[in-house]
C-alpha cells in the first residue's frame, strides 16, 4: 500500500475523488477522504461522509488545506 511505502498511518493518507464508491472505500480503510462533487456525482447517504466536500478540485483543494492546518 501506498502508507507502507511512505512510512506512514492509514490516516495520513487522503483519497480525493468524485465517485463515491472510492470515498466510501478510502474511509472504511482508515484514510481520510475528499469528494468532489462533480455534475452528477453524489455520495452513499448510508456511508460516512468525508471531511471534505467542494464543488471542484480547487475549492477542495482549499479545503483540504483549511482541515490539515487546523
Amino acid at each position: 500500500m501506498a502508507a507502507e511505502s511512505l512510512g506512514v498511518e492509514l490516516g495520513q493518507i487522503r483519497l480525493v475523488a468524485a465517485h463515491g464508491w472510492d470515498v466510501t472505500g478510502a474511509i472504511r480503510a482508515g484514510c481520510a477522504a475528499a469528494f468532489v462533487a462533480r455534475p452528477g456525482k453524489v455520495l452513499n447517504p448510508l456511508a460516512e461522509s468525508p471531511d471534505v466536500v467542494g464543488a471542484d478540485l480547487g475549492e477542495v483543494t482549499d479545503q483540504i488545506i483549511e482541515v490539515e492546518t487546523q
